[in-house]
């Protein structure tokens, strides 16, 4: 809500803690029937917080800062917007074959940064620049990984490629 609210033109309420801190008022909605200090870790912040916008707002910012990416196997990789690479998404290298540049937000205004994984789900490669990952690195990385996970799927052309959740791709039945 902060970027959004220095980069974008709409009347955004104020989200800085200094606001949210002076006046509890969106809060006490969420607070009704809560009668231990435990029960606080079950207010749904992120709901609170949102219903401090309109729904034109509420519009808006899924619009502008979506919550999930969705990929090509059909997938939605989380957003995360607190990270040092933020926007920045994870996902298995073989979910994003046949992608052939990086999704931008925010209006095509933010490209979103790419964590590639590994069958394992270990980091792999970080990009904003998905078109020149395929061009220049993915040639190094595929020849470590087809030594690695020799019975994962890892194509000469990556843009050519069906994207795939599993080791290989399904044959198709035509």
């Amino acid at each position: 809500m902060r970027a959004l609210k220095r980069s974008d033109l709409a009347d955004w309420p104020d989200f800085s803690e200094t606001a949210l801190l002076a006046d509890f008022r969106w809060l006490e909605p969420f607070l009704v029937g809560l009668t231990r200090r435990s029960h606080l870790s079950r207010v749904p912040l992120a709901d609170a917080l949102r219903s401090r916008l309109t729904h034109a707002q509420q519009r808006r910012l899924e619009e502008l800062a979506p919550a999930h990416l969705v990929l090509p196997t059909g997938t939605h990789a989380k957003i995360d917007y607190r990270d040092d690479n933020a926007p920045c998404a994870s996902m298995r290298m073989q979910e994003v074959f046949g992608l052939a540049s990086t999704p931008n937000i925010g209006g095509g205004a933010v490209p979103v940064t790419f964590k590639l994984l590994s069958p394992a789900h270990r980091p792999l490669q970080v990009t904003r620049d998905l078109a020149s990952f395929w061009k220049n690195a993915y040639v190094e990385v595929r020849k470590d990984m087809r030594g690695r996970y020799p019975r994962h799927y890892w194509p000469e052309n990556p843009l050519e490629a069906e994207p795939t959740k599993r080791a290989k791709p399904r044959p198709r039945r035509d």
